[in-house]
This record gives C-alpha cells, sequence and structure tokens, in this order.
C-alpha cells in the first residue's frame, strides 16, 4: 500500500529525526538518492548538462548538494538562484568546490541555460510552498527542454491537497523524500508530477496518520470474497439492481453486468427494464414490484438510468442493508434522508455530480478534488466514490484516510462505465465487505478491467464488465 502523509506530519516526523542525527546529515541523504535518480534518468552523467533552478528554502538546498554530485561525476553544472541572498550556504558551497558554476535567475543567459540542460532539477519550492510560481519562475520552468525532475514535490502545487493555483512545474519525475505526499498522488497535481520515486531517508511518519492511500494488487487481494464448499448464493451475496428506464433500459444491463461479473450469488433487479436485462442475463431474479416486494438482498445499487422515478428510493433508502446511490438516484436522494440511514451508504458521484450535490461549480470539484470528496462524505454522513482523472473514496469518518485509486484510465470515460462500476460495488457490500473497502476494491479492478479491455484501444462498458473476472485473476495471482 501507498500511503501519503500531510506536510505537518511530515515536518514533525523530520523534527524527530533529526533530533537524531547529526547537523545536515538528514538533507545529504536526500541528496544522495535525488543524485542517484538523476543519475538513472539521464544515463549517462559525464559531459551532461544539468541546469538547478534553486529557491531559498531546503529543496534549494538538496538541489544544490545532489548537483555537487553530479558535478562530481562530470556533469557541467549551473545554478540558477532566484533568491541568490537566501540560498542554501552549505549547498553552494559545495557546488562550487565540484566544478559547479552559479549564476545568477535574473541574468540575461538564464532561460538559454535551462533550455540547453539535458535535465532540469526543480529546487524552488518546498512542500510548505502556496499558490503558482512567480513570474520568474514560471518562465524558468517553461523554457525546460530537457528532462525535468522536481525535487520533493513540483513547485507550484499544493502539497497537502493536490490543487495548483496558478503556474506550477511539470516534472517528468518527481523525487520525493521519506513520504509521499498527498499531492503527488491527486488530480490535478499528480499530472505535474511525473514518474514517482521514493527515497528512503529513514522518515518513519506513523501510518495512523496517513492522509491519502493507494491500494496496490495485494492489498486488494486480501479484500476480495472467495466462496467456500458452504457457500450458497445467499452466502456469497444477492444484490438488488434498482435501475434503467423506458429512455435507458441499457443502464440497468450495465449494473446488472457488473454485480454479476463481481461476484455477487444472485442479482435481483427492479424495474421497466426487465426484458432487456432477462434477454442478456436470464440468471437475473426480476420483480415487477417495488424493491421492498423483491425478496432478500444483502446490498440495493439504485440509480443508473433511473429518470425521474424517485418511486423505489423511499423502499431502498429505509432498508437496513448497504446501499449504492448513482447518477439519477444522486438528484432524487434527500440528503436528511440519506444522513439518518442506519446502515452504510456509498455514493458514486461524477464530478458535476458532485457540484450539483455541494452546490458550487464543476470546475471547483475538478480543481480540488480532495477537498470536494471528504465534504461529500461529511455531508452525507456516506462513503464518497468521486470518479475522474483519479478516482477518490473518502469514508464518513474523517479520521480514517481517502484512498485513491491508481488502476484507471481515460478510456473509462465512455458511456455505461459507471453504471458497471455501481454493480461491481454493490456486489461486494453484498458480499460483506466495509464500505470504504468495497468501493476501493471494485475502483481497482474495474480500471484494471478497463485496462485489460482496451489494451490501448477504445473499448466500451460492455467489454470493461466482460473483463472483470480476467481482472480479478490477476489481482488473486490465479
Amino acid at each position: 500500500m501507498r500511503t501519503a502523509y500531510d506536510v505537518e506530519t511530515v515536518r514533525s516526523a523530520e523534527r524527530a529525526l533529526m533530533a537524531r542525527l547529526p547537523d545536515g546529515a538528514l538533507m545529504q541523504r536526500a541528496a544522495a538518492g535525488l543524485a542517484v535518480a538523476c543519475a538513472d534518468l539521464l544515463g549517462k552523467v559525464y559531459g551532461s548538462r544539468v541546469a538547478l533552478l534553486v529557491g531559498s528554502g531546503d529543496n534549494g538546498g538538496d538541489a544544490l548538494y545532489a548537483g555537487a554530485r553530479l558535478a562530481r561525476r562530470g556533469a557541467g553544472v549551473t545554478a540558477l538562484l532566484l533568491s541568490p541572498d537566501r540560498a542554501h550556504a552549505g549547498g553552494l558551497a559545495a557546488l562550487r568546490a565540484a566544478g559547479g558554476t552559479v549564476a545568477d535567475a535574473e541574468s540575461d543567459t538564464a532561460e538559454e541555460t535551462v533550455s540547453r540542460a539535458d535535465l532540469v532539477l526543480d529546487g524552488i519550492v518546498g512542500i510548505g510552498g502556496r499558490g503558482g510560481l512567480r513570474p520568474r519562475a514560471a518562465r524558468l520552468a517553461e523554457a525546460a527542454r530537457g528532462l525535468v525532475v522536481a525535487v520533493d514535490l513540483p513547485s507550484g502545487v499544493d502539497a497537502d491537497t493536490g490543487e495548483v493555483h496558478g503556474d506550477a512545474v511539470r516534472a517528468t519525475a518527481t523525487v520525493t523524500f521519506g513520504a509521499y505526499k498527498p499531492g503527488l498522488l491527486v488530480d490535478p497535481a499528480r499530472e505535474y508530477a511525473g514518474v514517482l520515486r521514493l527515497v528512503d531517508i529513514g522518515l518513519e511518519p506513523p501510518y495512523e496518520q496517513a492522509a491519502v492511500e493507494a491500494l496496490h494488487h495485494a492489498d486488494v487481494a486480501a479484500l476480495l470474497p472467495e466462496p467456500t464448499g458452504e457457500s450458497d448464493k445467499y452466502r456469497r451475496g444477492v444484490v438488488g439492481v434498482v435501475a434503467g428506464s423506458e429512455r435507458y433500459p441499457g443502464a440497468a444491463v450495465l449494473a446488472v453486468a457488473g454485480a454479476l461479473h463481481g461476484g455477487a450469488g444472485a442479482v435481483r433487479y427492479v424495474g421497466p427494464a426487465a426484458d432487456a436485462v432477462l434477454a442478456r442475463f436470464p440468471e437475473t431474479l426480476v420483480s415487477a414490484g417495488p424493491p421492498a416486494k423483491a425478496g432478500r438482498v444483502q446490498s440495493w445499487v439504485i440509480g443508473p438510468g433511473l429518470g425521474d422515478d424517485a418511486s423505489g428510493l423511499l423502499d431502498v433508502l429505509t432498508s437496513d442493508v448497504p446501499v449504492l446511490i448513482d447518477a439519477d438516484g444522486l438528484r432524487l436522494a434527500d440528503v436528511n434522508a440519506v444522513r439518518s440511514r442506519t446502515a452504510p451508504t456509498v455514493l458514486t458521484p461524477h464530478a458535476g455530480e458532485a457540484a450539483a450535490l455541494l452546490g458550487v461549480a464543476r470546475d471547483e470539484v475538478e480543481g480540488q478534488r480532495l477537498t470536494s470528496v471528504r465534504s461529500l462524505a461529511s455531508r452525507y454522513a456516506a462513503t464518497v466514490l468521486l470518479k475522474g482523472s483519479t478516482t477518490l473514496i473518502a469514508p464518513p469518518d474523517s479520521s480514517l484516510p481517502t484512498r485513491v485509486n491508481p488502476t484507471g484510465t481515460p478510456w473509462l470515460a465512455t458511456a455505461g462505465s459507471g453504471d458497471v462500476l455501481s454493480g461491481l460495488t454493490g456486489s461486494l457490500l453484498a458480499a460483506g465487505l466495509h464500505p470504504l473497502d468495497a468501493a476501493s476494491a471494485a475502483a481497482y479492478l474495474h480500471g484494471l478491467s478497463a485496462r485489460f479491455a482496451s489494451n490501448g484501444a477504445p473499448v466500451s462498458a460492455q467489454d470493461v464488465a466482460a473483463a472483470v473476472p480476467s481482472a480479478w485473476r490477476d489481482v488473486r495471482g490465479a
């Protein structure tokens, strides 16, 4: 599992570690790892040209010490100082001693130095920076034509939230120290970070203080249910699906597909698209009556393609089993009815739906994804899965980490893929997974399924649903 920590937690861990180490040792550890990463990216260090963009903080010191190490290996290293009077003195001395050169970032040749460099090291602003780059720093960053390596975090992005306000460095790779920061894992900042490399400097932030976490194969494998010899359809979980309409029967078909491929023992369908569902999945149990009369279920999925028909919503919301609300169901559900539920609730909005629920513009949700998903989880007392460029899953308990899904692909931006995800999540809820785990595992499998189905080409929602068993086997190592 990849865990990320907010700035204050990281700094607290750094202070505790520095108290046990000789003065300057922690910066030397960081610089050594940074120099190794830069050398790996360059391939050939001797004769390469390296430009350092050096601010006044510790990130500037890291860049200077790393630059000194590269200079000792034969690179031509030039440090461009954005705050000449406040640059790290020890780092400057080390760079000069190694044969590197130092120049003012305001010099007429600064941008040319950057544009001619094989590698540009971004040591402008540290993890405590707020707001976009200042104009001179932005112009220098924009001039880069070679590899760009960010020190700890791309300058100009918010370490804690992943927000980007103004100009920021777009890195080829980010070398971060001791622990990941939330902004490295969450869009829009994630797009600026490039390839991530974590350098172990001995930092030990407590896991219980993690702000964000991303599951890996092994984590998801440990969550997935596996039937035993004593299993029947009820022990495996029965999902109730209230979806579809005369106008959108396909939404019901896709939600049922996600549920069936997600391991449900059975699916009960309630709605007007029964003929379409049975034609595709004859094993589905259909009901013409209200959800309350449909029979025993261990979870409900409601909303995909529902239109304006809210007739089954009250039955579902007053049930004593986990409920997933998606699409039209999000628009129709009353916040107080959701908050008053005693059984768990999962909401799965995209950015536009989340904006409507929060009463803000879509751009605000897309620019503040982490803040938005946490706000929704708090407002609705529900687990919220915010779909998008990075899918985020926030629990109603704000003391728990928000999860970010690493398996998504842009090919998932296709009609009906969210319906498949709803059914898949519903099946894991019915199997007894905690709502945070069910939503996280479903998002992981969903993204992986799209990758398998796509293989770099366009993919349909039906293709994604059909690939879920392959993704499941891959995660389980079968």
